[in-house]
This record gives C-alpha cells, structure tokens and sequence, in this order.
C-alpha cells in the first residue's frame, strides 16, 4: 500500500461554467446590440425589426443590461482560464503531513498552499444538508476544533460517494469518521 494519497480537485473549469458563461455572453451581447441600435437607428442584429423601440429609456436599459451581461461573462471566462480553485489534497504518511493546495485570482495570494500534520487529525467529519441548498462535504476536524474542508465546491456528491471518499481516507489516515447517522 502507498504511503501518499492525493485527491486531485477540479476547479472553475467544468462544464457547467462554460455553459453559462457562453449563455450570459450571447444574451448580454444581444441586448447590447439592440441597445445600440436604438440609438444608430441601424439594425445591427439579424432576423430582428426594433423600428418601435425608442432610446430613451428602452434602449438605455437595454445597453445598460447588455454591459452587465458582458462583463459578468467576462469575469466567468477569467475565472474559468485561471482555473480558480484547482488543486490537489495529498496525504503523505511518509513525511506526516497533509497539504492542501488551491489556485485562487493572480496576484500575490494566487497560490494557497496549507499544510498540517497527520498527528494533529483527529477525525473526519461529513456535513450532509439536503433541500433547496444541499451541501455534501468532508471535512479534516482537527484536534484544536478547526474544520477544513476537502471537497471541491460545485454539484454535490452522490451520498455513496462522499461516503466512500471518507471511509477510504479516514482508513488510509486510521482515524474516525463522524457525522454518518
């Protein structure tokens, strides 16, 4: 049996992203366009007629709408090529240590790297919440009561799955797990 676990984590780049920042961009851009055509008084969009709409106030807002739109794609599209919170967890019984890794927005915190003993461990914790949020998540609950959570954030996990995750790393670690009811 090896003596290292890792967990890789997938970040911003999952299909989901892509899909909505692909959605907010042509919406955002469609209402832009149209904004701005109000004001040319130019068909900018095909398979369109906005002879009614005025430029004050619809085409304002529809500009206004359009900007928005854009810029919240962009930020999804930036978040998406930096791959924001990608990284790994690795359990390394050889040297004693957990490190968790995530990339975060460039700059001088782009990097978060922590690292903690195994003997500091004392169990891993599972927090399942169902309803109109569900949370599925495992945590590393420390001897000191900080909770630090492992799993990546995003669609929750089949409950089989977080189950399997936990019992395989509080095994490999030789710890408990809590919160399974």
């Amino acid at each position: 049996m090896s003596n290292i676990k890792i967990d890789t984590i997938t970040g911003s780049r999952r299909f989901s992203n892509y899909w909505w920042a692909t959605i907010i961009f042509l919406g955002g851009l469609s209402f832009f366009l149209v904004g701005i055509s109000s004001y040319l008084q130019k068909q900018l969009t095909p398979f369109t007629n906005f002879d009614n709409l005025t430029f004050l106030p619809q085409g304002v807002i529809m500009t206004f709408y359009g900007i928005t739109g854009v810029l919240i794609s962009l930020f999804l599209w930036f978040t998406i090529v930096w791959n924001v919170g990608s990284g790994y967890n690795e359990f390394n019984q050889k040297n004693g240590l957990i490190t968790i890794f995530r990339m975060g927005f460039p700059g001088k915190n782009r990097i978060l790297k922590l690292q903690y003993p195994i003997k500091d461990i004392q169990a891993i914790k599972i927090n399942i919440n169902d309803g109109l949020t569900p949370k599925r998540e495992i945590y590393l609950k420390m001897k000191d009561s900080r909770e630090i959570p492992l799993t990546s954030v995003g669609q929750p996990l089949m409950l089989s799955e977080i189950e399997e995750q936990a019992s395989s790393l509080a095994t490999f670690l030789g710890i408990s797990i809590e919160g399974l009811n």
